[in-house]
């Protein structure tokens, strides 16, 4: 039960994860050519429900929201907080 729980856990991350990096290369791309945008708010929420790597990684592959200091710092620090809630239920499961 728990290692199904776990790798659960981890495809839905990956495929998260997966998505965070693409919309922040999809943004880009449509900020470059003045297309429709994707919302700041979108983009967050796919880093609050745990792709926060992904974005984080999106935004600096291409370059995109790196002058706005709560994507800046934001980012990060929602992956720092969701790398310790990783650490402590495993150390909590364990």
């Amino acid at each position: 039960m728990k290692e199904a729980f776990l790798i659960i856990l981890t495809g839905y991350l990956f495929i998260i994860n997966i998505i965070g990096f693409a919309l922040m290369g999809i943004d880009k791309k449509r900020a470059v050519r003045g297309a429709w945008r994707i919302s700041e708010a979108s983009l967050f929420l796919t880093a609050f429900l745990g792709g926060a790597l992904g974005c984080t990684l999106g935004m600096r592959r291409f370059r995109h929201k790196t002058k706005h200091w709560y994507f800046k710092y934001g980012m990060p620090a929602i992956f720092a907080a969701q790398a310790f809630l990783a650490l402590f239920l495993c150390r909590s499961l364990n």
